[in-house]
């Protein structure tokens, strides 16, 4: 089979006019970007706010391994088999952020014959929506450093600034910075740190906006550092607030594409799951809401991470409620929760698929706990045995929900109907009754042990003294109800990424916590995880080249 890329680039695509129209968007509704890209205009999203809500499917998948699971694969697999059923799909997908691009995770397009295109386009600039939140980001950055250089009016504490710049690539080396460096007229000398794009809170903001009064307000709210007293200094107290959303204005309007068969997609904002809440943006999901029967959306990493927030932040935010979650494994991940290399995974192992198979069991239990029904889908890969499969569907069927062995890699929206069957078939039945894991009058700290007893299936939770001074400052300030953003490693259900399958009675450890007043979340960092991450010894960017035709090589 072909590369990804190669596929993608021998695609015939349709004009984004002819995808538009398909779920009644007219030509003077979109915003042109080329031939296959387009904005959905502001005015379109104001006329089509009254029209009734589709129902609305999320995917989600187990812990990520090296051996890859597939979700955005079979989210666009999904939305393509819905169409070929004659409901009007549309797929709401995050845009990829260049530091995965350039690293080892590879782009966010899908695979095979499932993808979104043009390819080249979404994973690297695309519309320029990544740009823009971090030029915005960076100006805040920028005038907070000039209003210390000014005479500091707002008496600001300099060791107290929680802004940090942002630059949507892994580059270790900016993590911790000293900037001021010089002359006297060069800014006040003070330490720094940058943060990737994605995991930036201009980026939460964005996402979770619903039009831009609420974006403004939303930034206004955005804590940038403390003053001399303790108190909070925001966004909107150093007049940041209008010239960061000018710079947002249009990258506030979702991007429509389409996928390979012509099914649209809303690709918008792309928050990483693992330290930020991990869901495209509201605005998207709610105009898809708006022009389909059916909407087909995806949360980041494992449903103990995406899943969790797109339930516990995004749907609590938005009523948003899903009539069915559709959850990816693959037979080769279950083997490597099971104990097998990486290299040993396509052999046939029976046993260590009974020994990881777990992992997809304690997903399937903890998605019910939300009060909606479950679908597994198993990506279909060549080294997949009929003994494997059987053991994957009984162990699926044992526990009571619904199983897909879905072709969607290979054989596009046909390899995906069954799975898109099963999923009309829940639906038709109604039994969603959807419902957040916590209330928000619960404190923080025991919203904390809350996601960790109940999803993480933590034995104890351990709060460093910092933490919990910081969560009761939080509390204090009048945060107290706000959801808690968890950050925490995506390998594994624990916060220790080496505890693979479904670990019990372990630890988590808490050692730090911040507001996100803006986005309207609570982020608690546990483990090692980093808010910048770093290249690999080999990163992707090796491999990735222009020939001398101008064509694009190397991504994934």
């Amino acid at each position: 089979m072909k590369s990804d890329i190669e596929i993608a680039q021998e695609a015939k695509l349709l004009p984004i006019r002819e995808v538009a129209s398909s779920i009644g968007i007219g030509e003077d509704d979109l915003e042109l970007y080329g031939k296959y890209k387009a904005k959905i205009s502001e005015d379109c999203l104001n006329r089509i706010k009254d029209n009734k809500d589709g129902k609305l499917v999320l995917v989600t998948a187990i812990n990520p391994t090296p051996a890859g699971e597939g979700k955005t694969t079979q989210t666009i697999g999904l939305g393509q088999a819905l169409t070929r059923l004659g409901k009007k799909t549309v797929i709401a997908l995050r845009e990829p952020s260049l530091g995965p691009c350039f690293g080892i995770k590879g782009g966010a397009a899908g695979g095979g014959m499932s993808q979104v295109v043009p390819m080249e386009d979404l994973n690297l600039h695309f519309t320029g929506d990544f740009h823009a939140i971090t030029t915005a980001n960076n100006l805040c950055a920028a005038i907070l450093d000039n209003h210390i250089h000014q005479g500091n009016e707002l008496s600001i504490d300099t060791r107290r600034i929680v802004l940090k710049r942002c630059v949507d690539l892994n580059d270790r080396v900016l993590r911790n910075v000293v900037i001021g460096l010089g002359e006297k007229s060069d800014g006040f000398v003070r330490e720094d740190h940058f943060t990737i794009t994605v995991a930036s809170e201009v980026m939460a903001v964005f996402c979770l906006a619903s039009d831009m009064k609420d974006l403004k307000q939303r930034l206004s709210r955005m804590i940038v550092a403390y003053d001399l007293k303790g108190d909070p200094v925001t966004a909107g107290d150093i007049k940041a607030v209008g010239a960061m959303a000018a710079l947002l204005k249009d990258a506030m309007q979702p991007n429509l594409i389409q996928t390979l068969e012509h099914t649209p997609a809303l690709v918008h904002g792309g928050p990483f799951a693992n330290i930020a809440h991990g869901c495209n943006s509201v605005r998207a999901t709610g105009a898809a809401l708006k022009m389909a029967d059916i909407v087909v959306t995806e949360a980041g990493f494992g449903a103990d991470l995406g899943a969790e927030k797109f339930f516990d932040i995004k749907c609590r935010k938005t009523g948003m409620k899903p009539e069915a979650v559709v959850l990816v494994a693959t037979i080769r991940a279950l083997k490597y929760n099971g104990g097998v290399a990486k290299e040993e995974l396509s052999k046939p192992d029976t046993d260590a698929l009974k020994r990881g198979i777990v992992n997809l069991g304690r997903h399937i239990d903890n998605i019910r706990k939300y009060n909606v029904p479950v679908i597994v889908a198993l990506n279909a890969f060549a080294s997949d045995t009929e003994e494997e499969k059987a053991v994957v569907e009984g162990y699926v069927k044992d526990k009571g929900a619904l199983y897909s062995y879905s072709e969607a890699f290979t054989k596009g929206g046909e390899g995906a109907l069954d799975l898109a069957g099963k999923v009309l078939q829940v639906m038709e039945k109604g039994e969603a009754d959807f419902k957040v894991l916590y209330p928000d009058n619960m404190s923080i700290d025991d919203k904390i042990r809350t996601i960790a007893r109940e999803i993480y299936h933590a034995g104890d939770v351990d709060i460093s003294k910092k933490a919990m001074e910081k969560i009761r400052k939080i509390e204090e300030m009048g945060f107290g109800e706000l959801p808690v953003c968890m950050a925490k490693t995506q390998y594994s259900l624990s916060d220790d990424p080496t505890l693979l399958g479904a670990p019990e009675g372990f630890t988590l450890k808490v050692r730090d916590a911040y507001v996100s007043s803006g986005a309207g979340f609570v982020v608690v960092l546990t483990g090692d995880i980093l808010t910048m991450p770093g290249l690999s010894k080999k990163p992707a960017a090796y491999d990735i080249d222009v020939d001398d035709n101008g064509k694009i090589r190397g991504l994934f």
